[in-house]
C-alpha cells in the first residue's frame, strides 16, 4: 500500500473523495430525507432542499455542491493529519505487520480510522448543520447533537468502509501505481536498446 508520502495523499485523497460523498448522500437521503419532504411537502428529496433554500450550513443555506467541497476539505485534512497517522501508530501498538496477516493488518487499520475520524467528523457535521435558524446555542443541544450524529454515522462508516470503499480503493490505487511503475520499467528498459 501507501509507502511515499505522495502515495499516502493520493491514497487519502481517493479515499475522501468516494467517503464524502457516500456520507453526504446517506445523511440528506437516508437520514434527513423523508424530513426535509416532510417540512417542504415536495415528493423528492432534491427538490425538497432547493424548497428548504439549499442545505443548511452554519445557518445559511448552500447547495450541495458547496456541502461536499467543504466536507471534502475537512475531511482531507484530517485524514492526512489525523486519521491516517494516529490509526497506523494505533495498530502498531497491538500488533507487528510483519507478523501478522496482511488482511488482518489492513482490517484494523480501517477500523481505527473509523474509530477515530467518525467521532471527529461527526462533530464538525454538528457544528456545520447545528440548527442555528431554530434554536439559540447551546453547548448541551451541540454535545446531543455530536452523539446522535456518531450513533447514526459509526455503522454506516464501519461497514461501508470494511465492505466496499477500502477494498475499492485499494484496488484503485495498485492499478494507479502500478501502471507508473511499470510505465518506468519500460522507459528504462527502452532506454538501454
Amino acid at each position: 500500500m501507501p509507502q511515499t508520502k505522495f502515495e499516502r495523499m493520493v491514497f487519502a485523497f481517493i479515499t475522501v473523495l468516494i467517503t464524502v460523498h457516500a456520507y453526504v448522500f446517506y445523511s440528506l437521503y437516508v437520514i434527513n430525507g423523508d424530513t426535509f419532504m416532510a417540512l417542504t411537502g415536495e415528493t423528492g428529496v432534491l427538490r425538497a432542499i432547493d424548497a428548504m433554500g439549499g442545505v443548511s450550513v452554519l445557518g445559511r443555506g448552500v447547495p450541495i455542491w458547496c456541502v461536499v467541497l467543504i466536507e471534502f476539505i475537512l475531511a482531507y485534512t484530517l485524514e492526512l493529519t489525523l486519521g491516517s497517522p494516529l490509526s497506523f501508530k494505533l495498530v502498531c501498538r497491538v500488533m507487528q505487520p510483519q507478523s501478522v496477516n496482511p488482511a488482518i493488518f489492513e482490517t484494523a487499520i480501517i477500523t481505527a480510522t473509523v474509530g477515530i475520524m467518525c467521532p471527529a467528523m461527526s462533530f464538525l457535521a454538528a457544528v456545520l448543520y447545528y440548527p442555528y435558524a431554530t434554536v439559540d446555542f447551546n453547548l448541551l443541544t451541540l454535545l446531543a447533537n455530536w452523539l446522535k450524529l456518531i450513533c447514526y454515522n459509526l455503522p454506516f462508516a464501519f461497514f461501508s468502509q470494511l465492505i466496499f470503499i477500502q477494498p475499492f480503493v485499494r484496488t484503485v490505487f495498485k492499478v494507479i501505481f502500478r501502471r507508473k511503475k511499470s510505465v518506468a520499467l519500460d522507459a528504462a528498459q527502452y532506454s538501454e536498446t
